[in-house]
């Protein structure tokens, strides 16, 4: 089998950082090639380099034998090569047809053939095989998963020879992984040649051939899929052997610390939680189900229709996220880029934010002092890769972004944890290290609630979970009693 494309010797610096070290690595035409690595092994930095967004320092680029320096994106678009990112890359103002077709020209006149433009669009939704997706709906208004499959099908759309999928299955339930697994297959029979990008190294033995291994913007290794372990894959990509992911906990105390009763609102009919002292809570179901819906109202980000919310038995008024924080709850958002983290900020600034009265002088000024060194103890802890806590945030890797957002949090000592999909775009060994923290905050009394649609997450870390479907509370499991297939049955509304 011939190659699609190779790299030869491709180096990038940043300030601090060596991205790309001499990387060298082939992919074979109308194979699916799986990179993997952990969060700064160099994985963004190597896509952005074929897709033309960045420029190497050195090495050569060969796509279907013709050899670059560096690509533009236009260059990059033209020599047929679409990269679907972890952030999107959709205009919300715009319909999923429009989203499709941006650029693109289907009419002879000076105006856009719309017609022409939704039935084409609709077509290519069509083989998603996805209820409810329609060529005309505004890309604003759908939802997190929704937009995932939007990106696929407009580079699906534009016949690329080489795409490339940077954690495409993150916001995607089951069944739409299913349904990506089955377009790539197509794909790949039509000749077409991906390179798959997942934290979640289950998924490569459903769709990979071959794995290529990172790590330290180095190459380590390639792989035929059948040859190699998930063990294996994990050694390569760390550098170590992993302990367990899931420790066993007996932290759990009868004391409730927080307890909501009633509460609704946000899409969500009214139901009550109790959380207790060194207690991991789960919220399951679906995407869309309501679980970051629920999670918002107690952390006063939306407004409740009614309920209240109790904290070491007594009633508090949450009614915005700076309500929640004074009654020391803090929350990790679905979408860290968007909620979570101020990316252009620096990492220091962003893991004081929720403490700034703290470390502030009697005439309000921050003690720089004190800004440093909580700041510093946070990135020691929680093994943040940066060359400074002055880099910005936007600059990190996924993983390391997501560990910035739980510092600013653990700065707080706040006592009640709400984390939404924590653990979404993290890599293997930074998984394991926020399960560590999660054990350890538990160990401490703290109460931590988790929305997680990593099946094998939440029912590994969950003492108890709640199951939602469609905004309505389904059932409720003790830990004795997980199965994937309870989960998944309550989860389905059965």
């Amino acid at each position: 089998m011939s190659n699609l494309l190779e790299i030869h010797n491709l180096t990038k610096t940043y300030p601090g950082v060596v991205a790309l070290d001499n990387f060298t690595m082939d992919v074979r035409q109308g194979e699916c090639l799986a990179l993997v690595g952990e969060n700064g092994a160099g994985k963004s930095t190597l896509i952005k380099a074929i897709a033309g967004a960045i420029q190497p320092d050195s090495g050569r680029i060969i796509f279907e034998g013709k050899e670059y320096s560096a690509l533009t994106p236009a260059l990059s678009m033209e020599a047929g090569i679409g990269v679907i990112y972890q952030e999107f890359n959709l205009c919300p103002t715009l319909s999923i047809a429009e989203n499709l077709f941006l650029g693109q020209k289907l009419s002879s006149g000076p105006f856009q053939n719309e017609a022409l433009m939704n039935k084409r669009a609709q077509e290519i939704l069509d083989r998603f095989k996805v209820e409810g997706l329609k060529a005309g709906m505004l890309v604003r208004n759908l939802s997190t998963a929704y937009r995932q499959l939007v990106e696929i099908a407009k580079t699906v759309s534009r016949n690329a020879k080489l795409v490339i999928m940077d954690e495409p299955t993150a916001p995607l339930t089951e069944r739409e992984v299913a349904v990506l697994f089955r377009i790539i297959r197509e794909m790949k029979a039509n000749g077409t040649t991906v390179i798959y990008i997942s934290h979640r190294l289950d998924e490569l033995y459903q769709v990979a051939d071959r794995v290529t291994v990172m790590r330290d913007g180095c190459y380590v290794t390639t792989k035929d899929i059948g040859e190699v372990t998930k063990d294996q894959l994990i050694s390569y990509m760390v550098g170590r052997e992993l302990n367990k992911n899931f420790a066993q906990r007996s932290t759990q105390t009868s004391e409730v610390l927080l307890e909501t009763r009633e509460l609704g609102g946000n899409g969500v009919k009214p139901f009550s939680l109790t959380l207790h002292r060194g207690e991991v809570l789960g919220l399951g179901g679906l995407v869309g189900a309501g679980r970051s819906e629920y999670a918002q109202l107690i952390f006063g980000a939306r407004p409740k229709d009614c309920g209240q919310v109790y904290l070491n038995g007594k009633p508090v008024e949450i009614n915005s996220p700076e309500d929640a924080v004074e009654h020391g709850i803090g929350m990790v958002p679905e979408d860290r880029k968007l909620h979570g983290a101020i990316l252009r900020m620096s990492i220091q600034g962003n893991i004081v934010v929720s403490i700034l009265k703290k470390i502030s002088n009697r005439l309000g000024f921050v003690d720089a002092g004190k800004e440093r060194e909580a700041a510093g103890n946070q990135i020691e802890a929680l093994r943040i890769k940066t060359p400074s806590a002055a880099q910005l945030v936007g600059n990190l890797s996924g993983g390391n972004q997501q560990k910035v957002v739980l510092a600013k949090w653990l700065a707080n000592n706040c006592q009640v944890l709400i984390l939404d999909e924590p653990t979404r775009g993290v890599d293997v060994g930074a998984k394991q290290e926020i399960y560590n923290i999660i054990n350890e905050l538990a160990a401490q009394g703290k109460g931590i609630i988790i929305i997680s649609s990593d099946m094998e997450e939440i029912i590994g870390i969950t003492d108890r979970m709640l199951i939602l479907y469609e905004g309505e509370l389904k059932g409720r499991l003790e830990r004795a009693e997980y199965t994937q297939e309870a989960i998944l049955k309550i989860a389905s509304g059965e």
